[in-house]
């Protein structure tokens, strides 16, 4: 191989490194919170909505059927990048959680009246309830117009209310 042909080769394998690389990146873009306060907190500073998925992640078929469909597919993580803060309130029976967050999980549900799972609350900004949800068949781009709708819908009434 001479001096060009081994450059062509490194650049094309740096290229290639870069674009998995960002790629990884981008399927973890959308961090789900467990903290409720420090949700609370970020969505009231960016007047993002807070959304509560209530999950047995690791037993729950519909909770597993809802993260694989919608929560872990782009359209739904490009629209809660924008709109949501997310936040994770699980009740696993395999994974380990620390007491203080399974005190809050509990805390939650009892607040917010959570019967089953997978059970999806919507919060206003400044965390005020404004609907619940769950499983929805159609895939993210139809959970997305679903959740875009509910917001549209809040947002025009607060605007009503204000005029």
């Amino acid at each position: 191989l001479n001096r060009g042909e081994i450059m062509r080769r490194n650049l094309t394998i740096y290229i290639l490194i870069a674009t998995v690389m960002m790629y990884c990146t981008r399927l973890e873009a959308l961090d789900w919170e467990t903290d409720f306060k420090k949700a609370s907190s970020t969505a009231k500073a960016s007047g993002k909505y807070i959304m509560l998925d209530f999950s047995g992640s690791d037993w729950c078929g519909w909770c597993i059927k809802l993260e694989k469909e919608v929560f872990s597919q782009d359209a739904f993580k490009d629209f809660a990048e924008k709109n949501l803060v997310c936040v994770l309130v699980d009740f696993p029976r395999k994974k380990n959680q620390t007491g203080e967050q399974k005190q809050q999980n509990r805390d939650l549900a009892t607040k917010y009246g959570i019967r089953g799972y997978p059970t999806i609350i919507i919060l206003s900004p400044d965390g005020e309830p404004v609907t619940r949800t769950g499983y929805l068949q159609g895939g993210s781009r139809n959970y997305v117009q679903h959740l875009n709708e509910i917001i549209e819908r809040h947002n025009q009434t607060q605007k009503d209310q204000h005029e």
